[in-house]
């Protein structure tokens, strides 16, 4: 049986059963904290387990994208392990239980018209004490009971192990199905979690029966199609082996199932094929939590292909597989391809340029260890090897056991653990707790009213104290009797306010009445509910308090401004710059927006001005902007931009400008583009790789960014004395002579320069009639000078200063009869086949007798010592240098210039071949240098 009809089968079956078909959620799950990837089916019902949301249906079947790390050192080594994998799933929330859990299960596996797998291959595990389960099995099922083991609580219960060890919450017994192999072995195909009780304490007596018992199965889909096409593992079965085949044939190396190239060519395959669908999420490559689990496993892969004598990126090449594998259940994969295996092949050639330095530390700490005798690889250094160079654990055992050392799996699962929660990798809890959830279970949702109103009549339901936070949940009060600055949140029946959520910030404003007034500074969504965050200005509150919701009109304007430009700006990208152009994220306050999608190299300004006209002329145009909830099968054919990796509700609300943009959005929206009034593009910058951003913005602001721009380009023109069309080229022309004057006074060059800055005429002025030139203009001054439009001046007045110092110091350095390294040499000693120099050079600092010591040695062609003076106040200074044919005779210019510095009462040193020291006594300066003199006579000889 094929892979894709077993998914098909299983999901048919569970309908017919009465379950409803949803979607895989997304394997990325950015709005729910408790996990970075989704780790099995039943996480976007959590939810429904626990009643905290409306129930549209008590029963679902699910064929789920999962990725898990846990078993991550396995991959390739066993036959079924992955970190990518699908899970079929069947649901109840407070429906059907055990008995028909039990019974479907068996009928699916053992019926000839779905599965039809001979029962006497089947066995089933039970949790110790369940012996419910085990009476289905063995008197309703049939199964002997030889066939039925009973399990402990780290097997067969979840979470494992909760009874005697928490969490305390919703927990249950197992019941795992395995299959038995030819070969004699099991493997597990499918796992039944019976959620009955709440655990709360610590044992005995600490299950508590649920009032609404809840079902969560699971069966893997590639270890039950291994099952079921015959194959040694699950990596050939029908839609995974076409892509180790095509690994096979990038890498150059011949598949042996048995092979260490076989088991590298697997864990390629399931490597390429979960960042494949992870980037395809918009999940990049980086430095923690689900970013830093793609960019490991990318490294582990790229490893893999050096050891077979790889040098160049190969993984990228099989993302066309991989969505060839997958174009059944998931056909938007091949939409991204291009964008997903250049983000790859970037990641590859960053790598491919730090596996050398993790090889050579590896020998380092090889040849480390038998210098102390030591026999076994330290954990801390695994895991060190690993987080900085990549390097995978089973990677250094080998090579570890080819030097004869052990390695410390136990130090190592620490290090990595500390470093897990250091860079928050760990996953994290699964059900939380607190005032927030307290109120959830009981409203469920805060309904909505801000689309229609800005303004509504509602209940006060929650008074909770405090921000929030990890150490600090609050506290949940019936009353508040007293105003004070401590911040605190109210949740309402139903709120016009909205809260932050795609992007949007949340809305500002008051809610009041004759009792009280809370002042509303910001607003958050905790899953379903709006929580107004703010304060109590007047009176005192209680639960169930009538009140007025008033939002900010002002704030909320602008912030539909920003929004709707949002979408126009999006809507011109793709139209300038590609469909690739995807957005990777947004940030919407009033009258700015923040702007993220995937681009891998800086857009040119024409085309960043031609995005903005693109934006304008739709502004212009006065488009309407209109919005209906409608289906998401009615939204796709409509040709409704959605986000991948994004989850929509269905039915989804669309958001329509005129016949150019259709987008999914939850957000607040204008009702005419013209609203708008005003759109400035500010910013076009990296991100990461991979991900630009533009900043914008509309309204008031943009206008006035506008005026400021105009009055920058003047502020420039009079900082630097010039008309306003030079202020470009009269900006590059000061940058340009500060570096100058630097390198010429470190070479002591004597060089005349004007004690003023003297704008030169430029060839190409700014048209200062044109805005898009003016800001042109403003933007290269910016991007030269490295600085905000409000630090400009600043840095200006600060690069004339430097000019100013800068001629000043050069004329002091170059004014004692502007001596030159021609000088100097011209008065040169010549001693044995050297020559030597030892000269008081008036005035000068140490940046210029380094740089006539370094032209002496480049000019002279015979071996070379040199030592230099200058009083500088009641200071001595003094820098020698010595040519590198004396310094492998042993000369060292360190001690040399050292002892001429005692003479003047001071120290210093340097490396053999170039030294500086200090002294306190100017008038011994010519006891020094003749002392320096005659050393050097004697070392020369």
């Amino acid at each position: 049986m094929k892979t894709d009809e077993l998914r098909e089968k299983y999901l048919a079956f569970f309908e017919s059963k009465g379950c409803v078909r949803k979607p895989s959620d997304v394997l990325v799950p950015t709005w729910d904290p408790s996990v970075l990837f989704t780790p099995a089916g039943m996480n976007q019902f959590k939810d429904h387990f626990l009643g905290k949301v409306k129930l549209d249906f008590t029963r679902a079947t699910t064929c789920q994208k999962c990725l898990r790390t846990g078993d991550i050192d396995n991959v390739g080594r066993t036959a079924f392990h992955h970190t990518f994998f699908e899970m079929l799933g069947n649901f109840s929330f407070g429906d059907y239980f055990k008995e028909d859990a039990i019974r479907w299960a068996w009928e699916f596996l053992t019926d000839k018209k779905w599965l039809g797998i001979p029962g006497e291959r089947l066995s089933v595990t039970v949790y110790k004490d369940d012996d419910e389960a085990f009476q289905f099995w063995n008197e309703k099922i049939g199964l002997p009971t030889s066939r039925i083991s009973r399990m402990e609580e780290d097997e067969n219960f979840w979470p494992a192990s909760a009874p005697s060890e928490g969490p305390d919450g919703v927990c249950g017994p197992c019941s795992e199905i395995y299959y038995h192999l030819d070969d004699g072995s099991d493997v597990e195909i499918w796992n039944l979690v019976f959620t009955q009780f709440n655990r709360v304490g610590d044992p005995p007596d600490n299950l508590k029966p649920l009032p609404s018992k809840n079902i969560d199965t699971g069966m893997g889909l590639e270890r039950t199609a291994s099952v079921l096409q015959g194959v040694p593992t699950n990596f050939h079965i029908d839609n995974l082996f076409p892509i180790v085949q095509a690994a096979s044939e990038v890498c150059g190396v011949k598949y042996e199932y048995e092979s260490d190239n076989g088991r590298r060519l697997r864990r390629i395959t399931d490597h390429a094929r979960a960042c494949a669908f992870a980037i395809h999420e918009n999940v990049y490559p980086g430095p923690k939590d689900a970013k830093y689990v793609v960019k490991r496993l990318i490294r582990r892969a790229v490893l893999d292909g050096y050891q077979m004598d790889l040098r160049e990126p190969f993984l990228y090449k099989l993302v066309d597989a991989v969505a060839e594998s997958a174009k059944v259940p998931y056909p938007e994969l091949s939409e991204t391809t291009k964008r997903v295996a250049d983000v790859i092949e970037a990641e590859e050639k960053a790598f491919f340029g730090t596996i050398d330095g993790g090889m050579k530390r590896i020998g380092q700490l090889f040849e480390q260890m038998r210098d102390e005798a030591a026999v076994m690889v330290p954990g801390e250094e695994a895991a060190e090897l690993n987080t900085t160079y990549g390097v995978p654990p089973e990677l250094l055992q080998t090579l570890s056991a080819e030097q004869n050392f052990t390695f410390d799996w136990a130090g190592y699962r620490d290090a990595m653990h500390e470093h897990s929660i250091k860079s928050g990798a760990g996953q994290k809890e699964l059900f939380q707790t607190g005032p927030l959830e307290t109120l959830k279970e009981a409203l469920r949702e805060t309904p909505f009213l801000g689309y229609e109103t800005i303004e509504a009549t509602a209940t006060v339901k929650g008074i909770i104290t405090g921000v929030g936070g990890k150490d600090d949940e609050g506290q949940l009060l019936s009353h508040l009797d007293r105003a004070s600055d401590a911040e605190l949140r109210l949740v309402l029946n139903h709120s016009p306010f909205y809260g932050e959520s795609g992007g949007q910030v949340g809305d500002v404003g008051v809610i009041k009445c004759d009792k009280f007034e809370f002042q509303v500074i910001d607003t958050q969504r905790h899953a379903g509910l709006i929580v107004h965050h703010g304060k109590l200005t007047r009176g005192e509150i209680h639960e169930g308090d009538e009140c007025t919701a008033i939002v900010d009109s002002a704030q909320r304007d602008a912030l539909c401004r920003a929004h709707s430009a949002t979408h126009i700006l999006h809507y011109a990208l793709h139209k300038n710059v590609g469909d690739h152009a995807q957005q990777q994220g947004s940030k919407v306050e009033a009258d700015r927006l923040r702007f993220d999608f995937t681009n891998q190299h800086a857009i040119d300004d024409d085309v960043l001005v031609q995005i903005e006209k693109d934006v304008w002329t739709q502004i212009d145009a006065a488009q309407p902007i209109e919005w209906k909830t409608v289906p998401l099968a009615d939204a796709r054919t409509a040709g409704a931009m959605m986000l991948f990796g994004e989850k929509y509700p269905d039915p989804v609300r669309m958001v329509s400008m005129g016949e150019f943009s259709k987008e999914l959005c939850g957000g607040t929206h204008l009702t005419n583009t013209k609203q708008v009034q005003a759109f400035e593009l500010v910013v076009e910058e990296s991100v990461s790789a991979g991900t630009r951003r533009i900043e914008a913005l509309t309204g008031d602001r943009a206008e006035a960014h506008r005026v400021q721009t105009r009055e920058l380009l003047e502020k420039v023109a009079k900082t630097l004395g010039c008309p306003w069309e030079h202020a470009v080229a009269a900006t590059k022309q000061l940058f340009t002579e500060v570096r100058q004057l630097k390198k010429e006074l470190s070479a002591g060059k004597p060089v005349e320069h004007s004690e003023t800055f003297v704008v030169k005429k430029p060839e190409s002025p700014t048209d200062t009639t044109d805005y898009n030139a003016i800001r042109s203009a403003v933007r290269d001054i910016t991007r030269r000078l490295n600085v905000s439009i409000d630090d400009v001046v600043t840095r200006l007045e600060a690069l004339l200063a430097d000019r100013s110092n800068l001629v000043k110091q050069l004329r002091e350095v170059t004014a004692g009869g502007k001596l030159s390294a021609d000088d100097l040499i011209s008065g040169a000693e010549s001693v044995g086949d050297s020559m030597l120099i030892v000269a008081e050079t008036p005035g000068a600092n140490p940046n210029v007798m380094r740089g006539w010591i370094d032209q002496i040695r480049k000019k002279s062609d015979k071996p070379t010592a040199v030592l230099l003076a200058s009083v500088q106040g009641d200071k001595v200074l003094l820098v020698g240098g010595i040519s590198r044919e004396l310094v492998d005779r042993g000369v060292k210019a360190g001690e040399w210039v050292g002892a001429a510095a005692t003479v003047v009462g001071g120290g210093g040193g340097g490396r053999p071949d170039m030294a500086q020291a200090g002294g306190k006594d100017p008038e011994k300066l010519p006891e020094a240098l003749e002392q320096a003199k005659v050393s050097m006579r004697q070392s020369l000889s």
